[in-house]
């Protein structure tokens, strides 16, 4: 009977990882919500990274966490990196931005496990409000893969940007 269980166990364990290498090679993780501000406010908000770290939820999780600004912190070529023991380590990077309606970065982990992902923001304007998505993508390494059979990446990082966003929408309503 043991023997039965151990064979059915390891053969279920050997189908799951076989099913999670088949899934795609890269991800996407994006929210959005509708904010009563315009473009240029909610901008502001996200293209400056002081400012970006006032509504980030990221920041909340972990506030013994250590953060550095580069020499800039708006704009294309401005960074912060952070290591705290709740959010790991990793740096930020403005890219591109496209004044009122995208700013791009890239978002390097390298504490608790490397990673290298684009993250974009888009602000559309909707009827007298703002439409802003927040979204991630990046390579899928087995990992990854593996919390996409079980939706976790979506499901921990969307909840997180759903956060995130009503925080920003807070802040850009108040002003």
């Amino acid at each position: 009977m043991f023997k039965t269980v151990f064979i059915v166990a390891v053969a279920a364990v050997a189908a799951l990882l076989l099913y999670a290498g088949t899934r795609a090679d890269t991800f996407r993780v994006e929210r959005s919500a509708r904010i009563d501000a315009p473009p240029e406010r909610i901008f502001g908000l996200i293209d400056d990274l002081r400012r970006f770290n006032t509504w980030n939820p990221y920041e909340k999780k972990d506030p013994t966490a250590k953060g550095r600004y580069g020499t800039t912190t708006g704009g294309p070529g401005a960074s912060y990196s952070w290591e705290g023991d709740k959010i790991g380590a990793g740096r930020m990077e403005i890219v591109d931005t496209a004044v009122p309606s995208q700013v791009t970065m890239k978002l390097d982990f390298y504490k608790p496990f490397e990673a290298h992902n684009m993250v974009e923001f888009t602000m559309k304007p909707e009827g007298g409000a703002t439409r802003v998505t927040w979204s991630m993508h990046g390579p899928a390494p087995f990992v990854t893969k593996l919390m996409q059979v079980f939706s976790i990446m979506d499901r921990m990082v969307g909840k997180d940007f759903e956060d995130g966003l009503n925080n920003l929408k807070t802040l850009a309503e108040a002003h």
